[in-house]
């Protein structure tokens, strides 16, 4: 008897979309939440965009929850108010040690001495509020007043360590609220500042406020490219819970992100402690701590020593005291950055500051240097912005008219500074500083991500004169790399290795990775996925580049310029050394293939995912905002700002009805 061949059952669409979906939040979880990757990211992005063309392909499958909807709705420009089911109350603050110790002696005068105390980091970021009914997150909302908030739903929707979903603990009642803080992390900070610098544009302050800011963005899509991150302490109502301790141990059990560094405490002296321990660490961290909270534990105690105005009496936020010292300006030198900016540094009497000597203050640009009053010979207070970044807070006695040097400090050129940006540039592209400054940044981790390839090796191998532009790197011997101080046969050869192997990198990381000015890693994307490979980006009108969505006019001159001068012979260098960028592919033709639609208000025959991957489906792009490039705009009911300003530039508005017999007859 022959046995029959099996073959392989393939699973239905929805008993895989099912599958997916599990998959791809277990994957979330355990790198947004617990940091600890399971997969590689292309081995996620396989079953990210598996999931994607399944829901495309079956539009019923689509669910609220599921990983593809992250990216939220619309939000509004006047956000929609919320009423918390309990008031988000305040902290009162402690600054020492008496404050601290008095704070104890009530605690225990109204309860007695057997007091828990449950201490958790204070998190410099935005207090939210996440509501969820059947497990389902319903909306999310900021602290407001207290009382009530602003509904900012469709932007936390995109924070991806914010579970769409969560199996609720028993004892749960149907609908609940999760509070906690979203915080911008000090490298996604320090990455978007780098952005806003390749970009002409001013840098954000701190990551408080910016992650503030990023909240409360009218479009979600720039919410959800900031990396913003969480952490959730309370549960409201608590259910089973009966101790602050059980809600953080409760809530990291539903999936969400609970500060690790938490710690339960008998006494006052291990509360001491605790503040004195995370002051001494709190620079190891990766986000800005203000002090340590300190609650009592149990909530029966908790509710018996009751509330006081709007703060509670069972809790008290342990603050640091600002960190600042005052210092005297010895210079103001000037550096230039890859782009030939000059950056003006104030250079100080060194002084300690939260623990670390501060000589050096960037105070970015001249018109920044004299809105301070910064001068040589002033007396200046300092202060580490988030504990990380020194920062002049103040100048005793203030005075204006600092200057820009006109000639270049490093190599002598003419220094201009180019309408309407506030920077001013050496226009020698043959400057030392701005060489080594461009090497340093090809090599960096968001563009060919070079390891091992520093500040020292690169200055080393350009005062050798091997390496001239990016496109030499790829020319080293290991001969050359021995002869450098810190290198080794073995070492050289590694760096060899990591070298050739960044020699076939993605579009969008290699365009990155030249330094054009003003493009930075989102732009490079958008640049790689609407012209595919170099060549043709090369090869590109202006007219061409000024059309691709969010490239402004400005943005495009100075790819076109950069293409048409120096740059384009860069890139022919570099390809004559074997780096072969990795073409994107190609977006399918179709009936609306060159067309953009902007949707707007709500559909009812459909979901705006469903309609957007219709129109992508047919050739056709689906953008986030209106502008006179747009070719439709589909309005439903509560179509906003959107729709006024496609009414005020005359493009072509559908309602549902239209949008459908549009698509009917292709």
């Amino acid at each position: 008897m022959t046995k029959k061949k099996k073959t392989a059952k393939v699973a239905e669409p929805s008993a895989r979309a099912q599958e997916l979906r599990e998959q791809i939040r277990h994957h979330e979880h355990a790198y947004y939440v617990l940091d600890l990757p399971e997969i590689s990211d292309a081995e996620f992005d396989a079953l990210f965009l598996e999931l994607r063309r399944l829901e495309e392909e079956n539009p019923k499958l689509i669910t609220a929850d599921s990983p593809t909807q992250r990216v939220g709705g619309e939000a509004s420009e006047q956000f929609a108010k919320v009423r918390h089911r309990s008031p988000m109350l305040s902290l009162q603050n402690a600054f020492d040690e008496d404050e601290i110790r008095a704070f104890d002696r009530r605690v225990r005068g109204a309860i007695g001495g057997d007091v828990h105390y449950c201490a958790e980091l204070k998190i410099d970021g935005l207090a939210i509020s996440l509501t969820y009914e059947h497990g389902r997150l319903i909306r999310a909302a900021t602290r407001g007043d207290g009382t009530v908030g602003e509904d900012v739903t469709a932007n936390v929707r995109t924070i991806r360590s914010v579970p769409l979903s969560v199996e609720p603990v028993a004892g749960l009642p149907d609908v609940f609220e999760v509070r906690g803080e979203v915080y911008f992390p000090i490298a996604a900070f320090e990455r978007l500042n780098a952005e806003m610098e390749a970009q002409g544009k001013a840098r954000y302050v701190n990551p408080r406020n910016t992650a503030a800011g990023s909240v409360r963005q009218i479009d979600p899509t720039v919410t959800g490219s900031r990396d913003l991150q969480t952490f959730m302490y309370t549960l409201d109502p608590g259910g089973p819970c009966r101790s602050q301790w059980d809600v953080l141990t409760t809530l990291a059990k539903m999936g969400f992100r609970v500060n690790k560094h938490r710690r339960r405490l008998t006494g006052i002296d291990e509360v001491l402690e605790y503040h004195a321990e995370w002051q001494r660490k709190r620079h190891e961290l990766d986000h800005e701590i203000d002090g340590v909270v300190i609650k009592v534990d149990r909530f029966d105690q908790q509710l018996e020593l009751g509330f006081v105005a709007r703060s509670p009496r069972w809790a008290i936020a342990f603050k640091y005291a600002p960190e600042e010292a005052e210092t005297e300006v010895e210079e103001i030198a000037c550096y230039v950055g890859r782009t030939g900016v000059l950056t003006p540094v104030a250079h100080l009497k060194p002084v300690i500051v939260g623990g670390v000597t501060v000589r050096n203050v960037t105070t970015h640009n001249e018109d920044q240097v004299n809105e301070k009053g910064v001068y040589v010979g002033a007396r200046v207070v300092i202060h580490r912005a988030g504990d990380v970044i020194p920062e002049i807070v103040s100048v005793k006695e203030p005075k204006q008219g600092w200057r820009m040097p006109a000639k270049c400090p490093v190599c002598g050129g003419e220094v201009v500074r180019e309408e309407p940006y506030i920077a001013h540039r050496c226009i020698n592209p043959f400057c030392a500083a701005q060489r080594l400054e461009r090497v340093r940044h090809f090599a960096s981790r968001g563009a060919m991500n070079i390891d091992g390839l520093g500040y020292a090796t690169i200055n080393q191998l350009i005062e050798r004169k091997w390496v001239v532009d990016p496109s030499d790197l790829f020319r080293l011997t290991k001969e050359q790399v021995v002869q450098l101080e810190g290198f080794a046969d073995k070492s050289a050869q590694k760096l060899l290795t990591r070298i050739a192997d960044s020699q076939r990198p993605p579009l969008g990381r290699f365009l990155y990775s030249l330094g054009i000015p003003q493009v930075g890693e989102a732009t490079a994307e958008l640049l790689a996925a609407e012209f595919g490979t170099i060549d043709a980006l090369r090869s590109a009108t202006l007219e061409q580049i000024d059309a691709v969505e969010s490239v402004g006019s400005n943005m495009a001159n100075e790819v076109r310029m950069y293409f048409e001068g120096h740059g384009g012979e860069l890139v022919g260098r570099l390809i004559e050394a074997g780096v072969l960028p990795q073409a994107m592919e190609a977006p399918g033709d179709g009936p609306f293939t060159g067309k953009t639609f902007v949707f707007t208000g709500t559909l009812e025959t459909m979901g705006r995912p469903d309609a957007e991957a219709l129109i992508r489906g047919l050739g056709g792009k689906a953008a986030s905002s209106v502008s006179a490039k747009t070719d439709y705009v589909v309005a439903g009911p509560g179509a906003g700002s959107k729709l006024e300003k496609a009414q005020k530039l005359k493009l072509n508005i559908l309602d549902e009805q239209q949008f459908l017999e549009l698509i009917r007859d292709k």
